[in-house]
């Protein structure tokens, strides 16, 4: 991404080539020799908002929010219009890193969107009504995507159980980038932007745990999520719910049911036969009675959470081999 004066006049070739050279260091993650020469294409062009708008950008890269928000500033002081400017989004993500509620609502508002309550007010920005939306954990190792709560325009609450591989848990609070990449779609038509983890804003006390279930059908194992989530808590069914995608389809505009069933999802590329993380299609059965399960419950509530379950209907159910996993 290459951001280039509109304004007054061209910046000097000597910004253009410090701010290329910049980018192409950002890429290759040499985060310090891009800040030298972003600095650099600031004292040559001060009175550019791209200047400021590139150097608030690295420093939203390094997770360095004191500096993202004293940039973010420099920049939109510098804008020539009044709403929709990117530099906004960028002072908003930075202000909700560092919890400065009335700078996120300013920031917000400045962008374009409507915030509930006082303009000044010292609060979260709270009530937006952004909905529902899906979050790329870990975007640059093992990325998953899940489903989330959207709490404001740069936080998302987890509903999914994530897998341990991403270090995450069900109920935390994700900081999240403002681009989507990629979409999911449902079988009625709606479509959910994904957007990606920056990084973890708020812990969740609650542990997650994986088990394996005898299930006789759907109803039973419908039952257990039924009663997690009667209890505050969370089970989700990971043999049916996780697919392995790779990146080009992962960061495409998805189905996010595609697959369910008897019929192979093209964009899977996990093995079918086999439950949890390697897959969620079985091998030409409608219904595999064993399922990989991941439980969100605390430890004092799992096992009498899981035995109740048995308990309703033990001819059907049955379960073995709980571990803690994150």
């Amino acid at each position: 991404m290459r951001i280039f004066g509109k304004g007054r006049h061209r910046p000097s070739a000597s910004w253009r080539q410090a701010t290329d050279r910049a980018f192409t260091l950002i890429g290759d993650g040499r985060y310090e020799d891009a800040g030298a020469l972003l600095t650099r294409a600031a004292d040559l062009e001060p009175w550019l908002s791209e200047s400021w708008f590139n150097l608030a950008l690295l420093h939203k890269f390094r997770h360095d929010w004191e500096q993202a928000r004293t940039a973010g500033l420099r920049a939109v002081a510098l804008l020539d219009r009044e709403a929709g400017a990117p530099d906004w989004w960028n002072v908003g993500i930075a202000a909700t890193a560092l919890q400065d509620w009335p700078l996120a609502r300013r920031s917000w508002q400045a962008y374009g969107l409507h915030v509930p309550g006082e303009a000044t007010g010292a609060g979260e920005p709270v009530g937006m009504e952004l909905g529902s939306a899906a979050v790329r954990l870990s975007p640059e190792g093992e990325a998953e995507v899940v489903w989330g709560r959207r709490l404001d325009p740069a936080r998302m609450e987890v509903l999914s159980i994530p897998l341990p591989s991403s270090g995450r848990r069900w109920g935390e609070v994700v900081l999240h980038d403002g681009v989507p990449h990629g979409e999911r779609t449902t079988s009625a038509g709606h479509s959910y932007p994904v957007f990606d983890e920056i990084e973890l804003w708020a812990p969740s006390p609650v542990p997650t745990w994986v088990v394996l279930l005898e299930a006789a059908s759907e109803a039973d194992r419908d039952a257990l999520e039924q009663l997690a989530a009667d209890a505050g808590f969370a089970a989700e069914d990971w043999s049916s719910s996780v697919r392995l995608l790779c990146r080009m389809c992962s960061e495409s505009r998805m189905p996010s049911d595609e697959g369910d069933g008897e019929h192979l999802d093209p964009h899977d590329h996990s093995e079918p036969g086999h439950p949890g993380p390697l897959g969620h299609v079985t091998d030409g059965q409608l219904w595999a009675p064993e399922r990989e399960c991941g439980v969100a419950a605390p430890a004092s509530l799992v096992r009498g959470l899981l035995d109740g379950w048995v308990a309703d209907s033990p001819d059907t159910r049955d379960w073995r081999d709980l571990e803690e996993v994150c």
